[in-house]
């Protein structure tokens, strides 16, 4: 089935971050029933900071971008780059954005998976190619990932612990 035929949404600007968060929720919480584990906000190297990162129980890794208002989506430029960190990638949209653009080949339909969202749930609209990471690579950003996961629960249970480094 091709995207195109879901309808269109516009979202303001004012309500983007609310929507952005209710996306998130609602894919994190679908990856978590697929037993894969997410946490947003994760830096890379070369300074870029994927959406959202999960890593499932065989150690392979998901990186989801997420996009909630069409300018956002033609004006990024950098997602690409995300592509070296991670075994499969996935653009996420909250349910009626106008998805056509994923369809062409500027968006790799052949590589990128499409997920459609809200504040409960998630779907898969078009699964992901899966390109494995060299092991190297692998190593390195399971490695900071884990780290990342570990701090935060840190930083939860001690706001000061910073102050020990």
């Amino acid at each position: 089935m091709s995207v195109a035929s879901f309808p269109a949404v516009s979202v303001s600007q004012d309500a983007a971050p609310l929507v952005a968060a209710d996306v998130v929720r609602g894919v994190t919480r679908m990856l978590l029933r697929h037993d894969c584990v997410a946490i947003g906000e994760v830096p890379l190297d070369g300074g870029r900071r994927a959406d959202l990162m999960a890593i499932d129980a065989r150690g392979n890794l998901v990186i989801v971008e997420i996009k909630v208002s069409r300018s956002d989506l033609l004006g990024d430029g950098k997602w690409q780059d995300y592509l070296a960190h991670c075994d499969r990638f996935f653009w996420a949209v909250p349910q009626g954005f106008d998805l056509r653009p994923f369809d062409s080949e500027a968006f790799l339909p052949d590589r990128a998976g499409l997920i459609v969202a809200d504040r409960y749930d998630a779907a898969v609209l078009r699964e992901a190619a899966t390109v494995p990471l060299a092991s190297a690579t692998r190593r390195k950003c399971t490695l900071a990932f884990a780290r990342r996961a570990a701090r935060r629960v840190i930083h939860m249970l001690d706001p000061d612990a910073d102050s020990l480094r």
